[in-house]
């Protein structure tokens, strides 16, 4: 007899469908399972039969074949134990077939019985939402992430035989009523620190709003203990909140890479991602041998803090170069490629020298000037080109640790920062940030006056700017504009923008 059982697999962080065909027939007794399956699938017979016998339920010696289809698509995890043992109790003529129609299933067995939790399940729903499917089939702890898609029931059987009862319609499940998803988003707020905390470096601060309101890059030089590190975690606190649309995006991408924390379904903050600089180029673009999505795409829609950018290796800062200029990821295979989102911020932090105290009044720098420039040029241009604000943070005083009262809040400029995201919306679009204008948007959105075409043929000529470095520059002179409130660039906001561009020591 022959079953179907519906499925998905996951492709970047979208899901396709997948058919689970299961048929037992006279012949050497075994479970085979064929269709792309990697180690996780291939072993999921050992599970799914000592599940279905921990049931209570005694399996007729048959040859049984198992086919993802289609088989061109590689499957990979846990999720398919429940949808085989489903056809294979419906291929053996312990269930009717009838009982699977309309439903998707996905869920790995225990040795037990018991079903246990997959990531990829946000997109599994969103897929049986729109596929027409009257019920998703899930382990219960991933009943609050599907239940954030509407229009689909949800039922999460506990162990597998509550799902075999409930399909008989003998002992039916009710399905979970849809989440209220604004207690998630509304209800998370960043762990950073307050800016209210950060004594002295007004400048620093200045460019963290820009760097805010605009989408910018940013990467601050300074000696150790100036409080780069403490401004860079402050960042999260100034950005607007997520809206739906993002945090649904922000949690499709943690639920695909198991990211996901137990009892919060929706991701309701800005991702603030700090990966180690022993971290290899795979860990933060993502890869392997089934792509999974790296700290690149955990940080989409929030921050890629890179501390100590130079300790990173050169081919790990080297990959960096892509998203930053389209936002997303391709990561290709022999037979295919993967997409992941990848908008995010880049803020890195260094030293100005190995040793990290050139420029410092308090101590002495024995770096030679062969070690420093060997030093800088960990970063290359390309990689230097594509971040819009260089900032120097200098050590603060002591008496300024001491008697400088707190600053403004990060609430405080929260607000202006809204403000001037408010502002973009309504002139380019929304969604569309000063940082990401290009081509036709970037004339039409941040024309220059006769005085600012001359201020920047200067600024050009002096500074060596490149194409791109100048177009960076006019982008964060259209922010700076907006946090003031102005429609029209003034020559002040394009001569801050420059000073912002060359103002760091780490060139």
């Amino acid at each position: 007899m022959l079953a179907r059982v519906e499925t998905i697999a996951l492709e970047g962080i979208a899901a396709r469908p997948v058919e689970v065909e299961v048929d037992a027939s006279v012949g050497m007794p075994g479970l085979h399972i064929v269709g792309l399956p990697e180690g996780a699938v291939r072993e999921a017979k050992d599970r799914v039969t000592a599940a279905v016998g921990n049931a209570g339920i005694r399996l007729p010696k048959r040859r049984v074949t198992v086919n993802l289809a289609p088989a061109d698509l590689p499957k990979a995890g846990s999720a398919y134990d429940l949808p085989i043992a489903l056809g294979l109790l419906v291929a053996l003529g312990k269930l009717p077939a009838e009982g699977l129609k309309g439903r998707l299933f996905l869920g790995e067995l225990a040795l037990d019985g018991r079903i246990k939790p997959v990531p990829g399940v946000l997109p599994a729903a969103i897929l049986a939402r729109r596929s027409g499917f009257r019920e998703l089939i899930i382990p219960a702890e991933n009943g609050l992430e599907a239940s954030l898609a509407p229009g689909i029931a949800v039922v999460t059987p506990a162990t597998l035989t509550d799902l075999v009862w409930h399909l008989l319609g003998e002992r039916p499940l009710a399905p979970l009523a849809e989440a209220d998803w604004r207690q998630w988003l509304d209800g998370e707020r960043p762990s950073g620190g307050d800016l209210a905390d950060v004594k002295g470096q007004e400048h620093a601060k200045r460019a963290l709003e820009i760097v805010a309101a605009g989408g910018h890059n940013l990467l601050m030089s300074g000696p150790p203990g100036s409080g780069k590190t403490m401004l860079a975690r402050c960042l999260p606190g100034i950005l607007p909140h997520l809206s739906l649309d993002e945090s649904l995006e922000v949690t499709a991408v943690h639920s695909v890479a198991g990211k996901l924390p137990s009892g919060r379904p929706l991701v309701g903050s800005r991702p603030f991602r700090a990966p180690h600089h022993t971290a290899s180029h795979v860990a933060l673009i993502g890869g392997g041998s089934f792509p999974r999505p790296g700290e690149v795409s955990l940080a989409h829609r929030g921050i890629l803090f890179l501390d100590e950018i130079p300790e990173f290796g050169r081919t790990a800062l080297e990959v960096l170069r892509e998203p930053l200029e389209s936002g997303d990821v391709v990561i290709s295979r022999a037979a295919r490629s993967i997409r992941f989102p990848a908008r995010f911020q880049l803020v890195a932090a260094c030293n100005p020298c190995p040793c990290g105290h050139q420029g410092d009044p308090s101590r002495v720098c024995r770096c030679s000037p062969v070690q420093v420039s060997r030093y800088r040029s960990r970063l290359s241009g390309p990689l230097l080109d594509r971040i819009d604000l260089h900032v120097e943070v200098p050590p603060v005083p002591s008496e300024v640790l001491v008697g400088l009262p707190k600053g403004e809040s990060s609430g405080s400029v929260r607000g202006r920062v809204e403000g001037a995201r408010e502002r973009q919306g309504l002139r380019q679009g929304p969604g569309l940030l000063n940082a990401n204008l290009d081509g036709g948007d970037l004339a039409a959105h941040a024309g220059l006056s006769v005085e600012g075409r001359e201020l920047m043929l200067e600024a050009g000529r002096r500074l060596g700017f490149s194409a791109r470095t100048h177009h960076r520059v006019i982008r964060v002179a259209r922010t700076v504009a907006d946090l003031a409130g102005s429609e029209v660039i003034d020559t002040d906001h394009l001569a801050e923008a420059v000073q912002f561009r060359v103002g760091g020591r780490f060139q």
